[in-house]
């Protein structure tokens, strides 16, 4: 078997493995709590989708045919961050680790680089700005002749692919997330850009693809509508877990909390504490309790 195709499906045979094996000592350690079957089967269609992506019989056409390229980029790009992203890898690694360890890791989220990282501009800017880089240049012509280029490709895709399905929709904790309405909106504009990018490639304006024009404007209609329908999942993903603060008060109500009469007790006389990080929803929610089972 060919190093090329046996590499690639090792990588994702880890993946998988390595993410059954969390699933599965995140349920011996707190068999109450268990994990979502629905999160397992979202990461293994994610798992499922990158090896269509990158091994035959895909893989071998996307080398010789454009139409082969754009599917196998939607594919890696968009469909399978999207599955990965859902299985929320991040709370099943947090599950499984120390809480020690699992506080320095939710410590990393708050630096300022993953701030800007995980900012919806920068994802977006990450995800499609590339894409008008390739096919408008001899990038694509470049790195369709190289190896280690088209993988290196093949990876950004990817990893572009997973940030912004995570800064948008995922289920792991992430740094200062903006609300519902913005994200909505960002993934509006990711929307149009695709589309206008799709829509330059099928009329030849401004593209440089060493490539048959039926086999280009075929592979811009794939990038078009299949682009639409996977962000179109993203934002179903987005609404599903969308769950709005309604602050419902009982008629005749009072306004402000009563409190019992008599002096004030030490406690009752300091100044009220600050509210704690939104960190510790994190980790009440994600990492054992201090007396629950450690490690041996």
């Amino acid at each position: 078997m060919p190093f090329e195709v046996l590499l690639p499906g090792i990588l994702v045979l880890v993946l998988a493995a390595g993410y059954v094996l969390l699933v599965t000592r995140a349920r011996r350690r707190n068999a109450q709590a268990g994990w979502s079957r629905w999160r397992t089967a979202w990461f293994l269609v994610g798992c499922g989708l990158l090896a269509a992506g990158v091994l035959p019989p895909l893989a071998p056409w996307a080398h010789s045919d454009f139409r082969g390229h754009m599917l196998q980029h939607l594919l890696i790009g968009m469909y399978a961050p999207l599955g990965l992203v859902l299985g929320a890898p991040g709370t099943l690694l947090l599950r499984n680790l120390p809480a020690q360890r699992g506080r320095r890791l939710i410590g990393l989220l708050q630096s300022r680089p993953l701030h800007l990282l995980a900012n919806p501009v920068t994802a977006l800017a990450l995800s499609v700005g590339p894409l008008l880089l390739l096919y408008s240049t001899p990038l694509y012509n470049a790195v369709t002749a190289n190896p280690v280029l088209h993988w290196l490709m093949h990876a950004h895709f990817l990893l572009a692919g997973c940030l912004f399905a995570y800064v948008i929709a995922g289920p792991d904790p992430a740094p200062a997330r903006p609300g519902v309405p913005v994200r909505l909106v960002v993934l509006g504009v990711a929307i149009a850009m695709h589309a206008v990018i799709s829509q330059l490639m099928y009329g030849g304006f401004g593209i440089n693809i060493h490539a048959p024009i039926d086999q280009v404007q075929r592979g811009a209609e794939i990038m078009y509508y299949g682009g639409d329908i996977a962000e179109l999942l993203l934002a179903g993903a987005l609404v599903a877990t969308w769950r709005p603060n309604r602050r419902v008060r009982a008629a005749g109500a009072p306004r402000f909390p009563q409190t019992r009469p008599g002096p004030p007790t030490c406690s009752a006389a300091r100044s009220p504490a600050a509210p704690p990080p939104r960190t510790s929803s994190w980790i009440s929610a994600r990492l054992p309790a201090r007396g629950g089972p450690r490690h041996r």
